[in-house]
């Protein structure tokens, strides 16, 4: 049978594109559109569907004030953003996953882009992705913002050292579909003064890491930013690796390590790509590396795992199937054999300070 989808956009050649992708594919119909969020809030009150893909700008009622109305009135849906590549909409739609979004696709600029190969081949795929997860639907009925802090967190506990260990560490996260949601049940949970840097690889074109930084920044004790040439990584500060770039960490003559980011061509279509950036710990000074891996399609990051641990003292932390909303990355990890823990996402942070502690 196939899975219905609902298509919310308020161009109606818009609306036609995007059904017409859906509809080309086996897997899919698209056989309802609504041209503002008020028709689709009337729609989802009434009817289920398997996936809603949401435009971000409309007239009435826009994509935000949908996701907030259907937060409080506690109505599922599986929600795909399509959001233009302006600063307005990165914030926008980073607020939109904050609100229970999967993931999003980026709306093409003209008509040529949207009869496109990538924007296609972008949509069908997180489509096919979320559609399989019985997780993505809850994100809306389930935590509220990042400021309201839920409560289903695990407090973190600060060890003063981390499992009696002394040692020079970095942590280093990973994550792809569903993971700008999962980061605010991990980021805003870690202390100020965690006893490592944190470098962060999440799945995201240009414009969009930048608001995803500067959000997370803004709700955390922790200092997060996105990540620059020549940047010093400092104990206590997260480094994003910014969209259209891969991050790769070198160690300096004077013992620091600093971000370089290099413009080599996309790895399996990502860029930036987390097994380019584990890779690059190979050679690094760290005594130990707290590898995290989340939610995600795909397996980015186990290859750069694997690698990193035949130079590295390595300690693996994958999220739970139960929490993921796609059960991708963490799951490639944990068919490698290489993880040390499996804890649900309430308790990464939790985990992450158990292993490398506070100054």
């Amino acid at each position: 049978m196939k899975k219905n989808i609902l298509v919310v956009d308020d161009s109606a050649l818009m609306r036609r594109l995007i059904c017409d992708i859906i509809n080309a594919d086996n897997t899919f119909q698209a056989t309802d559109v609504c041209r503002d969020g008020l028709e689709a809030y009337e729609r989802l009150k009434k009817t289920s569907y398997d996936a809603v893909v949401l435009d971000v700008n409309m007239p009435r009622m826009d994509g935000l004030e949908l996701l907030e109305k259907l937060q409080q009135e506690k109505i599922k849906a599986t929600i795909i953003m399509v959001s233009t590549l302006t600063v307005k909409d990165a914030d926008v739609t980073i607020r939109a996953m904050e609100l229970g979004a999967i993931d999003f696709v980026t709306k093409p600029g003209n008509i040529i882009e949207a009869k496109g190969e990538d924007f296609k081949g972008s949509l069908l795929r997180v489509l096919k992705a979320v559609v399989r997860s019985d997780n993505a639907k809850n994100l809306l009925a389930t935590n509220t913002r990042t400021v309201d802090r839920p409560k289903a967190v695990k407090a973190v506990q600060l060890p003063k050292r981390a499992g009696g260990k002394g040692g020079n560490r970095l942590v280093a996260l990973a994550c792809s579909t569903g993971g700008p949601k999962a980061l605010q049940s991990v980021i805003p949970y870690l202390p100020k003064d965690m006893d490592a840097p944190m470098v962060l690889v999440q799945h995201m074109p240009v414009g969009f890491t930048k608001s995803m930084a500067d959000r997370l920044d803004e709700v955390s004790k922790i200092k997060v930013k996105e990540a620059e040439e020549g940047d010093t990584l400092e104990k206590g500060c997260v480094y994003i690796a910014p969209g259209g770039k891969h991050m790769e960490v070198q160690k300096k003559p004077d013992g620091r390590h600093v971000v370089h980011l290099n413009d080599q061509p996309a790895i399996g279509g990502l860029k930036p790509c987390a097994n380019v950036t584990y890779e690059s710990l190979r050679a690094s000074g760290y005594d130990e590396i707290v590898c995290v891996v989340l939610t995600g399609m795909g397996a980015d990051g186990t290859g750069g795992i694997l690698s990193l641990r035949q130079k590295k003292r390595i300690h693996v932390i994958a999220q739970d199937a139960q929490s993921c909303v796609v059960y991708g990355m963490p799951k490639a990890i944990a068919e490698a054999g290489a993880v040390d823990e499996v804890v649900p996402l309430t308790e990464v942070a939790q985990t992450i300070i158990k292993n490398v502690g506070v100054q």
